[in-house]
């Protein structure tokens, strides 16, 4: 139950993104709106389940996660049905931000709840839960989405949202609060500028944000590179594509089903990031090398995208579970600074991968994919260089005759 639970909490942000794509033009149609102006509505979301996570995260450090998912819930509940009831494009942008605001406080719970709850290669264990979850949305919600818009329309889409803020609201009842809260802590802009000076001041929890952010990227870059390449250049149709997509997600989650195998045989986090590091970065450079000698298949293509997404489920949840271990009295507020680096950096490659498109190849895919694989390497290395010096401060303080 616990493991479903966490489930719920970290695909309720998810699911806002991906079900919608399906019904952009009979939204438009609807509301008397263009599909471009209608994409705002994934625009406003984003931005909202970002900057929401900077106040959800040193709150439910103060005052416990079970509210901020409670309050969460109750806003996606509202957002939703504003959302099925708008008659105007104005209207619908207004609910989605609110919806996008809400689900971030159930995401971001879902990681520190984990962080409260566990240590160690439990805690690894469980984020790999999350990592599972999160990716296996992008598998069903656009599925589930068009069948939703063909039966019910557009506004049938928003039901998913209401019901999932509904039945966590249900699960949070027989929830015991997780965090370990110090009444004595008070909340205030000071104290919150103070949690956020901590995080960015520690350099390990740093390179670990860094790492995980910049996985994301290479990621995100085979999303949209992928959806130009395949779609754009190929002329594939949006059912080929997706199964396509389908399969890079299902490989997110055989990297994490082997991260929790190669734990139980006694690798160490950092073998297992390194690992994915070598093969994202291997595969974007084969297919950079490819598409430069003019040869950028169909199957090239899809080999990469299946690498990335397996080596990002190695990489994500040993680094988010290595950035909360430094100072778990404020993993809420790290928590934040983790997921929203993370979105800027996601935002960040899609946007480089779609202005460097040059209408034809996945050039711009591999290039940008390598280069977030080679910030990830830095970023990597920084974890290795702060854990060395911790191993010799802790010798030096241990050793006889100091």
């Amino acid at each position: 139950m616990f493991t479903l639970l966490l489930g719920l909490l970290s695909s309720l942000p998810t699911f806002g993104i991906d079900m919608i794509l399906p019904s952009l033009s009979a939204t438009g149609a609807d509301l008397g709106a263009a599909p471009t102006d209608v994409g705002l509505a994934m625009s406003v979301y984003l931005l909202s389940l970002g900057g929401a996570l900077l106040v959800y995260g040193p709150v439910s450090d103060r005052f416990g996660r079970k509210p901020i998912v409670v309050f969460g819930c109750a806003l996606v509940i509202l957002a939703s049905v504003g959302c099925i009831f708008s008659r105007s494009l104005s209207q619908l942008l207004f609910f989605r931000a609110l919806q996008g605001a809400g689900a971030s406080g159930p995401g971001m719970a879902a990681v520190t709840i984990v962080s409260d709850l566990f240590e160690g290669a439990a805690a690894r264990a469980r984020m790999s839960n999350v990592v599972f979850a999160i990716n296996i949305v992008p598998m069903i919600a656009p599925t589930v989405g068009a069948a939703l818009l063909s039966v019910g329309g557009w506004r049938a889409i928003y039901l998913v949202p209401l019901a999932g803020g509904f039945v966590l609201l249900g699960a949070m009842a027989g929830f015991s609060e997780s965090a370990r809260i110090d009444s004595a802590n008070r909340l205030s802009p000071t104290t919150i500028v103070v949690d956020y000076f901590r995080v960015l001041r520690n350099p390990l929890c740093v390179s670990y944000i860094l790492c995980n952010a910049a996985s994301a990227g290479a990621v995100f870059a085979y999303i949209t590179g992928s959806s130009l390449f395949f779609i754009n250049a190929l002329g594939l149709s949006a059912y080929q594509y997706g199964l396509i997509f389908g399969t890079s997600s299902l490989s997110v989650m055989v990297g994490t089903s082997a991260n929790k195998h190669l734990e139980r045989l006694g690798g160490s986090p950092g073998q297992m990031i390194a690992i994915g590091l070598a093969l994202s970065t291997l595969m974007a450079a084969s297919l950079l090398m490819m598409v430069v000698a003019g040869n950028s298949s169909i199957a090239i293509v899809v080999s990469v995208m299946i690498g990335v997404a397996l080596s990002f489920g190695l990489i994500s949840p040993n680094a988010m579970s290595g950035a909360l271990r430094p100072m778990p009295e404020i993993a809420g507020s790290i928590s934040a600074v983790m997921a929203f680096v993370q979105m800027i950096a996601a935002a960040s490659s899609s946007a480089l991968v779609a202005a460097l498109f040059d209408g034809r190849s996945a050039l711009s895919m591999a290039v940008v994919m390598l280069s977030f694989c080679l910030l990830a390497i830095a970023s990597y290395l920084g974890i290795a260089g702060q854990a060395k010096r911790v191993t010799l401060l802790h010798e030096q303080e241990t050793s006889p005759g100091e």
